[in-house]
């Protein structure tokens, strides 16, 4: 019984092997088939060693690294591992990422803080956000870039349900009149 299966089994891993080699040339099909059996692995891969929000996204950038790379992969025996280190890479730049940005300081002074490398839309909203009054910004910043909800803003600021809402409406029309100059 061993001996019939082996053969199966290294067919198996033969056509894999060709559909690497033919994805390295250049062939879509075979890379979308590698692309597709590689997935489920990589997520369940992903799901130990990301943030639970963040597993998907790992798993898209990493197929899509690893479509862009795979011309680079030296030996294609090595195509899981090297799958494996894409994805833990970029969990850990998600983590990363998300550290920086969670315990980031709201300060007065929001041009040290926002560094805007972007040209166009991005650098009108930091300089939008500038201009406005440090309640106005602080509370913009608060609600959209941290996330909180209005009861939370209202905790935060020692104000009323209605003083805050109407503290981030002003706040967002100033912002919007800055923009429409």
């Amino acid at each position: 019984m061993l001996v019939t299966t082996l053969p199966a089994v290294t067919m198996q891993n033969q056509a894999w092997l060709d559909d690497l080699d033919a994805a390295r040339a250049g062939d879509r099909p075979a890379l979308e088939r590698v692309l597709t059996r590689s997935r489920q692995d990589l997520r369940r891969y992903a799901e130990h060693h990301c943030v639970v929000n963040d597993v998907e996204d790992a798993v898209q950038e990493s197929l899509f690294t690893a479509s862009r790379r795979l011309v680079d992969l030296r030996q294609l025996e090595c195509f899981a591992s090297w799958l494996f280190r894409i994805v833990k890479r970029e969990c850990n730049r998600l983590k990363r990422g998300m550290r920086t940005f969670l315990h980031e300081p709201i300060t007065e002074d929001i041009a040290a803080v926002c560094v805007i490398e972007h040209r166009g839309l991005a650098r009108d909203l930091a300089a939008a956000l500038e201009s406005l009054p440090a309640h106005y910004r602080e509370i913009v910043l608060m609600r959209d870039l941290e996330g909180l909800t209005i009861e939370e803003l209202s905790e935060r600021l020692g104000l009323t349900r209605e003083a805050t809402k109407a503290r981030l409406h002003r706040a967002r029309s100033l912002a919007r009149e800055y923009l429409k100059d």
